[in-house]
């Protein structure tokens, strides 16, 4: 019986970046994962806060070279790899010196949302999925976690639909509590599009790609939803709760390892 993959897009990862529930489930989960003998890829953005030293990040040239075309520029996408060695586990950065060299997440020192956030959510997800199809990589589910994933879910679903790798790919979208105030750029539709993908594809976030309309898209192009913290935004939750996804309930830490996996085979069975 072959190993089932499962490729994890994940916002935040500690130790590359600080304990939250979040970068906790980045962490632990791909390694209880693998421990289940489930075959694994992860990947994370290589925000300019992450000391590449320390971490012991270097770039993977035989991925690195490819240039992701977004609102008709080309960027450069660049490949890093660290080692998480306590866990025999590698993690896969996304880089580019354009989105990811400043030493913040997503805001400035003032609180205010770059305005590059949508193009720096769609290198990401799009950069991760093209990593994966370099390396001739079919993954059975494709995890996303955080709203810098969601459009991810919408690329495996309509973008990437005809690749033979993605075809039978289930997606699962974590949903949890990191509200951000505020709107991305109100372009943020028209610049995600590629692969023949339509307006249909990203009707929630034409006219307002806030944290709600991202969470939406993400849950909306997903075959599985899963509570990653025990509240989330009220409206989210009721939107969850209209639809007829899968849904695993929020878990504890100390049990969640065990009831997603159960939840992953629920999935693909």
């Amino acid at each position: 019986m072959e190993k089932k993959r499962i490729l994890f897009i994940s916002q935040e990862i500690t130790p590359y970046l600080p304990k939250s529930e979040m970068s906790m489930v980045g962490r632990y989960l791909p390694q209880g994962m693998q421990e289940k003998k489930r075959e694994i890829r992860t990947f994370m953005p290589r925000y300019g806060l992450i000391n590449e030293r320390r971490n012991q990040l270097h770039e993977v040239i035989r991925l690195s070279g490819m240039n992701l075309i977004i609102d008709g520029t080309d960027h450069p996408l660049i490949i890093k790899v660290a080692s998480i060695q306590a866990a025999r586990m590698q993690v896969y950065f996304i880089d580019n010196e354009d989105f990811f060299k400043r030493k913040a997440m997503f805001t400035d020192k003032k609180g205010k949302l770059f305005e590059d956030n949508d193009e720096r959510s769609i290198f990401f997800s799009r950069g991760a999925l093209e990593t994966v199809r370099k390396l001739r990589w079919s993954p059975d589910i494709v995890h996303c976690n955080g709203w810098m994933a969601a459009i991810a879910a919408t690329y495996v679903k309509k973008a990437l639909k005809n690749d033979p790798l993605f075809q039978k790919t289930k997606v699962i979208y974590s949903v949890y509590n990191d509200d951000f105030e505020g709107i991305l750029n109100t372009d943020f539709a028209k610049k995600s599009k590629f692969g023949g993908m339509t307006k249909r594809n990203t009707d929630l976030i034409e006219k307002t790609p806030n944290y709600i309309n991202l969470n939406k898209l993400g849950i909306k192009f997903s075959d599985g939803i899963i509570y990653g913290s025990e509240k989330i935004n009220p409206e989210l939750d009721e939107f969850i709760k209209k639809g007829r996804k899968k849904v695993l309930p929020y878990q504890n830490p100390e049990n969640y390892i065990n009831a997603y996996s159960d939840f992953y085979d629920k999935i693909l069975s």
